[in-house]
């Protein structure tokens, strides 16, 4: 039945173990093995021929979930503690109204900014994260869920939150409403702009407005910046923080223009209820790395998470820090610098609602804010285990996007027709493509042609199973050889 493409009644409850995890004691792998051998298809390609996976997006999703998610991705209840009451004392609402900038599609809303005139001239900033560990205490059902996941997985199309949507819109930073916050603020010459002071607290903040990337940069920008253009809402807020992060970039001796580095953007328009139907169609958008949106937001948060970290040490908590020394970078309780930054310690505790660690450190620093023992005191083995479990985690999470970005990437090729690509060269025979985030091996480019050369390929077979795709060398651009930039992530 196999060799013939028609899938045996038997198989059907055993595909998953059959795709991912074959064993070859059972008489149904061994009838698999047999007829791949006998079609030369792999297992994954012949069971597609007999019909068994609802689309090839699918095939690569459920690998995923069955290594890492093989009790599912629903949630058990979830109970939240009162972040009303802080300490028996009711949590004090800030004075100042904020605003979030964040891309259209995000739900998770970690971070919001405040602008303030001071009575003796000077500016107050305000940073607001989201507070989710006020209602997530240590060993909590929601702690133990986060814990569990560690963060939110990213997909083109859909994401795998860390935690429940009720957690999430309980303490988002959600435009029109008052939400717990862990506050810092920054104040600052009201003509040189240099920082004066820091102050944190624990409170509630009102949000005024989510600002969207989409609508925003059209009208915030290098072009609008340098013709004064203030016609749109929270133009002199955002003005005034460019011009304080600019301050800040050069202070940190490590100017974050990214001018050449782009940022890609996808879009899956779906017909049905489960993404990856072939009558799905991508769209992937360019986005220039290092605009006036990006770092606003990119200085402020390494100011906070520099200033928090510094400032658990000093007060003896220990924390979980990312370091960067001799080019390496790696997690560590213990402050140190971060090189590539340009800091002396750096933590992550500005995305609480999507990282683990961010809400492992929100708790230490809200703890010392109050005056209270640590909730992971020195030596705490959970600390290390959280640590470890994060760093192996987040890079399975990641390599799993890049896989999927790569998918839609091939599906994008097909979707388009594309025969022809301009792409430059990385190194030997490794290529970029010029207009997707795409990287492809081109055993026939010539020994020849050295790195940053922009050259054509022809596009071949496209196999959406293996993630791979048949190109050929044509020719050298008439442009030859571009500057280009690989990007690292801290």
């Amino acid at each position: 039945q196999l060799s013939r493409f028609e899938l045996p009644v038997e198989f059907t409850e055993h595909l998953p173990y059959l795709l991912y995890k074959p064993d070859r004691n059972t008489l149904e792998v061994k009838a698999l093995e047999a007829a791949c051998a006998a079609t030369h298809l792999s297992a994954a390609h012949l069971l597609q021929r007999c019909g068994a996976l609802p689309s090839t997006q699918d095939y690569h999703l459920q690998k995923f979930l069955f290594e890492h998610f093989p009790k599912g991705t629903d949630f058990p209840p979830v109970t939240l503690s009162s972040w009303e009451l802080s300490t028996g004392d009711e949590l004090p609402q800030a004075t100042v109204n904020a605003f979030s900038i964040d891309d259209a599609t995000t739900t998770e809303i970690d971070d919001a900014f405040s602008v303030e005139k001071m009575s003796n001239g000077n500016w107050r900033i305000g940073v607001h994260i989201a507070a989710p560990t006020l209602g997530l205490p240590r060993d909590s059902s929601g702690d133990k869920i986060a814990a569990q996941r560690l963060s939110t997985v990213y997909m083109p199309g859909q994401k795998i939150t860390m935690l429940p949507d009720s957690v999430v819109q309980a303490f988002t930073l959600c435009a029109d409403r008052v939400c717990p916050a862990l506050s810092m603020y920054i104040e600052a010459d009201g003509e040189t702009l240099a920082i004066l002071n820091y102050e944190s607290r624990v409170e509630k903040i009102h949000i005024a407005a989510n600002l969207r990337h989409d609508t925003l940069e059209p009208l915030f920008n290098e072009d609008t910046l340098a013709a004064g253009k203030l016609d749109y809402p929270y133009a002199n807020e955002l003005t005034l923080l460019w011009n304080l992060v600019q301050k800040l970039e050069t202070v940190r001796g490590k100017p974050s223009d990214n001018s050449t580095q782009m940022d890609y953007n996808f879009h899956i328009e779906s017909e049905e209820l489960l993404a990856g139907h072939p009558n799905d169609r991508v769209s992937i958008t360019q986005r220039r790395r290092g605009s006036p949106i990006d770092k606003v937001v990119s200085e402020l948060m390494i100011l906070v998470n520099s200033e928090w970290g510094k400032h658990l040490a000093e007060h003896g908590f220990v924390g979980i820090y990312r370091t960067q020394q001799n080019g390496k970078v790696k997690m560590s309780t213990v402050a140190a610098p971060h090189q590539g930054l340009g800091v002396a310690q750096y933590m992550w505790s500005s995305s609480p609602l999507r990282r683990y660690v961010d809400m492992v450190n929100q708790r230490q620093i809200i703890a010392m804010l109050r005056g209270e023992e640590p909730v992971y005191p020195k030596n705490d083995p959970a600390l290390y285990g959280v640590m470890n479990d994060f760093e192996t985690m987040y890079a399975i999470y990641n390599e799993f996007q890049r896989g999927m970005e790569r998918y839609w990437c091939l599906r994008w090729l097909q979707q388009e027709k594309i025969e022809q690509v301009e792409a430059t060269i990385i190194r030997e025979n490794l290529v970029k493509l010029t207009d997707i985030p795409l990287i492809l091996r081109v055993p026939s480019l010539p020994e020849t042609v050295v790195a940053n050369t922009r050259v054509q390929l022809a596009i071949g077979e496209i196999d959406l199973l293996a993630l791979d795709v048949q190109v050929r060398f044509v020719g050298i651009t008439e442009a030859t050889t571009v500057e280009t930039k690989v990007g690292a992530v801290c």
